[in-house]
């Protein structure tokens, strides 16, 4: 089991809840998970986690080798992420077009690659309070640290 190889305080859990209202994934995490001992947190994005990755131009520009780039990336308002229909193949194109690169060289971009990238080009993540399954994130991982500073004594 890859607990038992890589044990941890607090596992993550990612489950997209795509059409799904985001309690049933939280409740497929739950009963998938009801024989760990472990702490979990379910990370459930109304569509995909790359709309949480939407809405810093300097990561993304940075992420795709172009930091000082100046074509517009036109972002969509943070309030409207989740409303997005593929927001994967959305940052597939954002980081295309801020590569800077011509055509032939931007379709050999290693887009996957870059797009695991963007989140080291981001300082602050505030800017997705704004969304409920994000403030439900962070509400579970203030749940699980106050369960373990309470735990410790």
């Amino acid at each position: 089991m890859v607990l038992d190889l890589y044990p941890c305080d607090i596992l993550f859990v990612h489950r997209d809840a795509e059409a799904q209202p985001p309690e049933n994934r939280r409740s497929e995490i739950e009963a998938a998970l009801h024989w760990s001992p472990n702490r979990w947190i379910p990370v459930i994005p109304v569509r995909m986690t790359e709309s949480w990755l939407l809405f810093d131009e300097r990561a993304i520009r940075s992420a795709a080798g172009n930091p000082n780039g100046t074509e517009p990336l036109n972002l969509p308002e943070v309030h409207r992420l989740e409303l997005l229909p593929d927001p994967k193949a959305l940052l597939s194109q954002l980081l295309k077009t801020a590569s800077g690169l011509n055509s032939r060289r931007r379709s050999r971009l290693p887009v996957h690659e870059r797009v695991h990238r963007i989140p080291d080009y981001i300082d602050d993540f505030s800017t997705l309070l704004r969304l409920p399954s994000f403030q439900r994130l962070q509400a579970d991982i203030q749940s699980a640290i106050e369960n373990i500073s309470d735990a410790a004594g």
